[in-house]
C-alpha cells in the first residue's frame, strides 16, 4: 500500500510519478525491442536455412567416380539408409540464357524428373506452368523449369522458348566448342529468395549429360536428411559407401563463413540489447534516489512507530521492483503481438509511405520473417526482471539505514 501511494503521489507532496513513468516507458520499450529484434534474426535465420537447405541438401557427395551405372547405385545405397530422405545425383554448371532480347548468367541443375517432385521447395512452388513432360522423351526432352524472377528479366513465359549456351561443350578436334540449343520454358517455380529465383534452370539429367559434354557422368550427388542437425554424423556412413576417392561435405561447410556470421551477428546485437534494457532500469535509481530523499520524514515517523529496517527496504524495494516488474510485463506483451502482427504491420507501414520496407534483392527474401523463441523470451524477462531489481536494491538500502534523529532534526 506504501509503496503504491508514494509512485502515485504528486511532486507537490514528494512524489516521483513522471520519472517512475520515464522509467516504465524505458524499460518497456527497451525489453519490446529487444524481443521483436531477436525475434526476427531468429525468423531471418530459420528462413534462411530452411530455404537453403531445401533448395540445395544437407550433405554432398563429389569427386571420386560418379560414373553411371555406379552412381545410380550409390544413390540408392545412400537412400537406404536411415534418416536420408532423398539422394539425387545432379550434373551443375554455369550458362547464359538468352530469352525475349535479355540475356543472363544462370545456373544448369541436371536432375531426373522424379528427384524434382522431390524437391518440395520447387516442385511445391511452381507459379505457372506445369512439371508434365518434364523428363519425357528421348535425353529427357527439351523441357526446362526456371526461376519465376529470372523469367521476367527474360521476358519468357511458360511454353515460349529459351537459348542456353554453354562455354564448355562438346569436344571436337579443335577443342571444347560452346554448345548452344533452344529449350521450351515448361513452368516456373519461387522460393522466396532472389538469389535462387533469379539463377537456377533446372533441366532433364541426361540432357543435361548432353549438353554439358558429361555422358553417363554427374556433378554431384545431393543428399537430404531428415534432420539438418544430424548431418555431420551421418558424412561418416555416406563416405564409407561412397569409397576413398570421394569427397564428402555437408552444409555447414559449404557455407560456413555465412552461417559464423550470422551467428556472431545475432550474439553480438543480443548482448548490445541487454546493455540497453540495463541503462533503461537505471532510471529506477534516480528516481527511487529523489524519493527517499523526499520522504525522509515519512520514513522517520514510520521507524519512530515501530517499523523495522526491513519494512523499510520492502516498502522502497516494491516501489522500485514494480516500476521494472511492469514495464517488463508490458513489453513482453508488445513484443509478441509486434512479432505476430508484423506482416500487417510491414504492409500498413509501405502503404503509408510508398516505399518498399523490405527489398527482397537485399534481404533475399520477400518479407520480414519472425519467429518468438519463448526459451529466449524467458532469458530476457529474467534479464530485465533481474537489472530492475538489483537497480531498486541501493535506495531501499539506503532508506531502510536512514536514522530517524537525524530525519526528524531540521523538520
Amino acid at each position: 500500500m506504501l509503496a503504491g501511494r508514494y509512485l502515485r503521489a504528486k511532486r507537490s507532496q514528494g512524489g516521483v510519478a513522471l520519472i517512475s513513468i520515464i522509467s516504465f516507458v524505458g524499460i518497456m520499450l527497451a525489453v519490446a525491442v529487444l524481443i521483436i529484434v531477436m525475434s526476427v534474426m531468429n525468423g531471418f535465420r530459420t528462413e534462411l536455412l530452411d530455404r537453403t537447405l531445401g533448395f540445395n541438401g544437407h550433405i554432398f557427395v563429389s569427386g571420386g567416380s560418379l560414373v553411371e551405372p555406379d552412381v545410380q547405385r550409390l544413390a540408392g545405397e545412400i537412400a537406404g539408409l536411415p534418416g536420408v530422405t532423398q539422394a539425387a545425383p545432379l550434373v551443375e554448371a554455369q550458362a547464359m540464357a538468352l530469352g525475349q532480347g535479355q540475356i543472363s548468367g544462370v545456373v544448369v541443375r541436371g536432375i531426373s524428373a522424379a528427384d524434382l517432385r522431390a524437391t518440395q521447395i520447387v516442385s511445391g512452388n511452381i507459379v505457372r506452368g506445369s512439371l508434365e513432360g518434364f523428363g519425357e522423351g528421348e535425353y529427357g526432352g527439351d523441357l526446362i523449369v526456371i526461376g519465376e524472377r529470372l523469367a521476367q528479366t527474360l521476358g519468357v513465359q511458360p511454353g515460349d522458348p529459351l537459348t542456353l549456351i554453354s562455354p564448355s561443350g562438346g569436344a571436337t578436334a579443335f577443342g571444347f566448342t560452346p554448345q548452344r540449343k533452344t529449350y521450351t520454358v515448361a513452368a516456373t517455380f519461387t522460393v522466396g529468395m532472389s538469389e535462387y529465383d533469379q539463377l537456377f534452370i533446372y533441366m532433364p539429367l541426361a540432357q543435361a549429360q548432353l549438353f554439358f559434354g558429361r555422358e553417363g557422368v554427374v556433378d554431384v550427388v545431393e543428399i537430404r536428411v531428415a534432420d539438418a542437425d544430424r548431418a555431420m554424423e551421418m558424412k561418416s556412413q555416406i563416405a564409407e559407401l561412397a569409397g576413398p576417392t570421394a569427397i564428402v561435405t555437408d552444409w555447414t561447410q559449404r557455407n560456413a563463413s555465412f552461417w559464423n556470421a550470422l551467428k556472431v551477428e545475432r550474439s553480438v546485437m543480443r548482448l548490445i540489447l541487454m546493455l540497453i534494457v540495463a541503462i533503461a532500469a537505471m532510471n529506477i535509481i534516480s528516481g527511487l534516489v529523489m524519493l527517499v530523499k523526499n520522504k525522509g520524514r515519512d520514513i522517520a515517523i514510520l521507524r519512530t512507530m515501530g517499523a523495522g529496517r526491513g519494512a523499510i527496504l520492502r516498502v522502497f524495494f516494491m516501489a522500485g521492483a514494480s516500476v521494472g516488474a511492469l514495464g517488463t510485463l508490458v513489453g513482453l506483451v508488445l513484443g509478441v503481438l509486434f512479432c505476430l502482427f508484423i506482416g500487417p504491420i510491414q504492409n500498413f507501414v509501405e502503404w503509408v509511405t510508398g516505399a518498399e520496407v523490405f527489398s527482397s534483392d537485399i534481404y533475399y527474401l520477400a518479407h520480414i520473417p519472425a519467429q518468438v523463441d519463448w526459451r529466449e523470451v524467458l532469458i530476457i524477462v529474467a534479464w530485465a526482471l533481474g537489472v530492475s531489481f538489483v537497480a531498486t536494491l541501493p535506495p531501499a538500502l539506503r532508506a531502510s539505514r536512514l536514522d530517524p534523529v537525524e530525519a526528524l532534526r531540521y523538520e
